[in-house]
């Protein structure tokens, strides 16, 4: 039995992978194996299909996956990243194009050479209780004990300097090529058995998830041995020595897996993308710079200057002035640094200091824009359409691509007219994702200029929502069918009225009819069972804003107007024994109801809901008016109906004046009048420009609150009128100078010093362009 070949990489390395290439070329095995699930063995032909491109990932969930359970965070997997806990626990096996096990694969697919994975199986991992992965991690830091010992303080830097900037020349002959390409992996064994001998004892559930993992590589390598002469192994560094020679008796590694627990398990390639790489992302085995490690595997030479020109291109297009004398100086700042600290070429470090100081200015902004478009960056990667999946993602998947909807990691903005058919169907699309748990897209608010028939949406695709979809998967194999059923799920186990109305709301939008007569049912049952007025008045607005503007979606919103109708009636039957005994809290909560619940029912007037719009607001402002009456009521509250009553000429300024003086007698606590005026003024303060007799009202009663009382009353005034426009603020201050008994608001100063305003007129004529005569 020959030795087999042992390529130790770092995951994601983009030297490591120059030199596994490199390596595969001159020994030219018989077959691979790479540390990875071997149940994803038969995916591993879709790796040489032209639509397969990096990075992606490999995805291993249960079969049996429920749906509607939450998604836990990720959490650190070794070279897998498992996402989530439950229903919806998953891993994720990520390759970036410079990942060395990724080159691995390409090479041996273009070359017609067999290719496995040798680590251990996930059903074995997913059937323990331990995360997939979680106790993979090395009792020390291989590479920073390394680093330390070469004399550098970061184990990224010597890294790079060591393998990553490596670049060694061709030599004559194929032995001398292969003695010079697998020179480095013979020094990263040895490297790796000494810190290996020298780490502390591990826990024992950490070392026997290691040993499990360690003698399934050997068992499988063993295998690939009898069959082949030629074997290469591209493994984690830290794995080398446990599957170099002479391997322990196959018994031992026989006892090791015996008996280990399987669980029912589905895999597949999902896209990935560099942000997900990123080491900050959670990722146990990730980079801090996926963006220049891909940079410095795909530029042949001059990956300084070209890095460089890049960062200017992206400082450019955000408006920042960056000449080529910029570049030309970071480039020489580089590696002038690089020459100082004793490295062989510029590293990430160096260019970052070159970027801040010449490119940037100084300006840490700028260097953050360009270390989340270049360092990390935002590429998405893509899988050929024919991958096994489950139905309701490739439903999801040929939505994207019907309605020209692609997913992108970098988050964009979308404005969707909904008279388009199409955009109708991106809205559906991206309302029916949510409604799954698929944030993929949130709503932005309403642009200035924009009809209620045009909405804007922020759009950022994440990997992990494809574990997402495949826990709603059990819901229906479409995405209508899984959103209705989600909805329907909601609407049985709503515990709010409120709730099950912006479900309606929500169920309409996405255009999901099947699900409304359900959804209806449980609004009707539950509208007969709640007698909160706050409930009823804050289930209000989504059915009206559904009813108003349902016709611009296509929507068929048949049986609401009927449901919306009866909703009101009963807050207007119960509205006016509701405002009483309610602490400040309670009666700001009651307000804000309120306000929400009166543009809801002009809504409804307008669109005529039960064939009885004038009727509705009839019997809402008569409810209104009993309720401002009604002794004990919250001076907030009745000071706000009164304003809306007085907005919709259901008073006239004789009978506003009336209540007015009223609440504001001298009988009337301060504080009360206060709050008053505040839930009256709350939103503008127009009305005190235009009305005398209300300003000449509030003015009296301000300037005869008692000294001790105006304390508890001015910070009061202050957050009411705090609340007004400037240039009303001004407008009743002009109003309120002439209510003074000898202040005409008008007339000559007597107090002007002229020649002093000599002085300046001139300069106030230029910048006014007015002639001063002379």
């Amino acid at each position: 039995m020959t030795s087999p070949v042992l390529l130790g990489v770092r995951h994601h390395g983009p030297g490591s992978a120059r030199a596994v290439r490199r390596a595969l070329a001159a020994y030219r095995p018989d077959v691979v194996l790479i540390e990875g699930p071997p149940e994803a063995d038969a995916l591993i032909r879709y790796a040489a299909d032209a639509a397969m491109r990096p990075p992606v990932a490999l995805l291993a969930y249960p079969a049996d996956l429920p749906a509607g359970r939450p998604r836990a965070d990720a959490t650190e997997a070794g070279t897998g990243q498992e996402q989530g806990g439950g229903a919806a626990r998953a891993a994720f096996w990520p390759f970036a194009d410079f990942s060395p096990e990724w080159q691995a694969i390409r090479w041996a697919t273009r070359h017609a050479v067999p290719v496995r994975f040798c680590d251990q199986p996930a059903a074995q991992q997913f059937a323990r209780s331990a995360p997939v992965g979680a106790a993979t991690g090395e009792p020390v830091d291989p590479l920073g004990a390394l680093a330390t010992a070469a004399g550098y303080d970061s184990a990224e830097t010597w890294w790079e300097d060591v393998v990553e900037h490596r670049v060694d020349a061709a030599v004559a002959g194929a032995a001398e090529e292969l003695a010079r390409a697998l020179a480095p992996f013979e020094a990263i064994a040895e490297a790796m058995s000494a810190v290996r001998a020298a780490a502390p004892p591990r826990a024992d559930a950490d070392r026997a998830v290691e040993d499990q993992r360690e003698a399934h590589m050997r068992t499988v390598l063993r295998a690939a041995l009898r069959e082949h002469a030629r074997v290469a192994v591209v493994c984690g560094a830290w794995h080398v020595p446990a599957l170099a020679g002479p391997l322990p008796p196959a018994a031992h590694d026989a006892r090791v897996l015996r008996r280990l627990p399987k669980a029912k398990i589905a895999i597949t390639w999902v896209p990935w993308t560099h942000g997900r790489l990123a080491s900050w992302s959670g990722y146990g085995a990730g980079v801090t710079a996926p963006g220049w490690y891909h940079h410095l595997f795909t530029t042949a030479d001059h990956a300084v200057p070209r890095w460089l020109v890049q960062v200017a291109g992206v400082l450019r297009a955000e408006g920042h002035p960056v000449s080529s004398a910029h570049v030309i100086e970071g480039v020489r700042l580089a590696e002038a640094l690089a020459a100082l600290r004793g490295r062989p070429a510029p590293g990430l470090p160096e260019l970052t200091e070159a970027v801040r100081a010449v490119l940037c200015e100084g300006d840490d902004l700028r260097v953050a824009l360009v270390d989340r478009q270049l360092v990390v960056g935002d590429v998405l990667g893509e899988v050929p359409a024919d991958l096994p999946a489950v139905p309701l993602i490739r439903d999801v998947a040929a939505a994207q691509r019907r309605l020209r909807l692609p997913p992108e990691a970098a988050a964009r903005d979308v404005d969707l007219d909904l008279r388009r058919d199409s955009d109708r169907g991106r809205s559906h699309l991206l309302r029916r994702l949510g409604l799954l748990g698929v944030p993929w897209g949130a709503t932005l608010p309403a642009r200035r200029g924009k009809g209620t028939f045009w909405e804007s949406w922020r759009l950022a695709w994440q990997p992990e929502f494809a574990v997402d979809l495949i826990a709603a998967s059990g819901y229906g194999s479409t995405l209508p069918a899984a959103a209705a059923a989600r909805v329907r799920e909601r609407a049985a186990s709503a515990d709010t009225l409120a709730g099950l109305t912006e479900l309606v709301e929500a169920c309409l939008l996405a255009d999901l009819s099947d699900a409304l007569p359900d959804v209806l049912r449980a609004l009707d049952a539950r509208v007969a069972a709640d007698t909160d007025v706050g409930h009823l008045l804050t289930a209000l607005p989504p059915l009206a804003r559904t009813l108003r503007y349902g016709d611009v979606r296509a929507t068929d919103a048949g049986g609401l107007g009927s449901v919306a109708a009866g909703l009101v009636v009963r807050a207007c039957v119960h509205q006016p024994g509701a405002p009483t005994a309610l602490d400040e809290a309670a009666a700001r909560g009651l307000r804000a109801a309120v306000d929400g619940a009166h543009g809801a029912v002009a809504l409804l007037a307008e669109a005529g809901a039960d064939r009885g719009g004038p009727d509705l607001r009839e019997r809402w402002f008569a409810a209104l008016d009993r309720a401002a009456g009604r002794p004990g009521a919250p001076a907030l509250l009745a000071g706000r109906l009164v304003r809306l009553l007085a907005d919709s000429r259901r008073l006239d300024q004789a009978e506003v004046g009336r209540r007015m003086a009223v609440a504001l007698s001298a009988g009337t606590p301060p504080a009360d009048g206060a709050a008053w005026i505040e839930g009256f003024l709350g939103g503008g303060g127009l009305l005190l420009v235009h009305d005398r007799q209300l300003l000449g009202l509030v003015d009296a009663w301000l300037s005869a609150v008692p000294p001790a009382a105006f304390v508890d009353v001015l910070p009061l005034l202050r957050r009411t009128f705090g609340e007004f426009a400037a240039p009303e603020r001004r407008a009743i201050g002009d109003r309120v100078r002439p209510l003074r008994p000898g202040d005409t608001g008008a007339g000559p100063v007597d107090d002007l010093d002229q020649e002093r305003a000599d002085i300046v007129l001139p300069t106030l004529a230029a910048l006014l362009g007015w002639e001063v005569a002379a």
